[in-house]
């Protein structure tokens, strides 16, 4: 048995002490995990299932307050550390590749495109710098029972990924299971579902893809290397610190991506 019960006690924007925050920078792989965990911890194929279905039982905090259907429960959020997270999954991507994926996602939104090198430079609108979030939970202030996965890694290592998942939140689930949960979130069965069905949230355009690419090194033949460079002028200390390999190279002179993977 994995412990969960199906009594509701508190509203979402009120974490217990036992429920699981997944949390991270925003493009950090938030939406893929919260479709691995309805299919991880409620049998729920995200594939197949609406997508409401996934944001009711996998809530985002930041976007309405929806009901509480078990505890401990699962909560997406892009919080600062919180005295009140005190179970959480912390989603870690290459920041450079977060900055791609936001600038896109802002140009999906609004009729002129954002300012790239502001954005590298200055940070993004309401989440401000990425390398101040990493820092910030990685610090872990208030003694959080933290969990770091990589982006990186869940997409090279899925079912070793999510075995730690299973053993950090007591989740039991055999290997066949884990390999049916990667099968069934794969990126593309989750963007062909997205073309079919849409999101749930209505402010995201029909007509824009939300699953863009979601490839590893995608900055390299997106982000100019002025960039770049801006952003590492801030980031780079963190960007080293977890690991993450610097080119100093331009943009498409390096052939394939390049990244170390090390414990955080």
């Amino acid at each position: 048995m994995d412990g969960r019960t199906n009594v509701p006690t508190l509203p979402v924007l009120e974490p217990g002490p036992s429920d699981i925050g997944i949390v991270g920078f925003p493009k950090s792989g938030h939406t893929w995990m919260q479709a691995l965990i309805a299919n991880l911890a409620y049998n729920v194929d995200p594939a197949r299932v609406p997508d409401t279905v996934i944001q009711q039982l996998v809530p985002d905090v930041h976007w309405r307050e929806p009901k509480r259907h078990s505890t401990p429960m699962f909560f997406k959020s892009h919080h600062l550390p919180r005295p009140e997270y005190r179970r959480v999954l912390y989603m870690l991507r290459d920041g450079r590749d977060v900055m791609v994926s936001y600038f896109h996602y802002l140009a999906a939104l609004e009729e002129t495109p954002p300012d790239f090198l502001a954005m590298a430079r200055d940070g993004v609108p309401s989440w401000g710098h990425w390398h101040e979030h990493v820092e910030a939970w990685l610090a872990n202030p208030f003694g959080a029972d933290l969990l770091v996965l990589r982006y990186e890694r869940l997409q090279t290592a899925p079912l070793e990924e999510l075995a730690r998942i299973c053993e950090f939140t007591g989740l039991e689930r055999d290997d066949r299971t884990l390999a049916r949960v990667v099968q069934s979130c794969s990126f593309e069965k989750l963007k062909s579902k997205e073309a079919r069905q849409g999101l749930a949230n209505p402010a995201w355009p029909r007509d824009k893809s939300f699953f863009r690419r979601g490839q590893i090194g995608s900055h390299r033949d997106e982000m100019p290397s002025e960039i770049v460079t801006a952003f590492l002028q801030n980031a780079r200390p963190t960007m080293l610190k977890c690991g993450y390999v610097l080119e100093e190279t331009p943009v498409g002179d390096l052939p394939a991506a390049s990244l170390a993977f090390q414990s955080v």
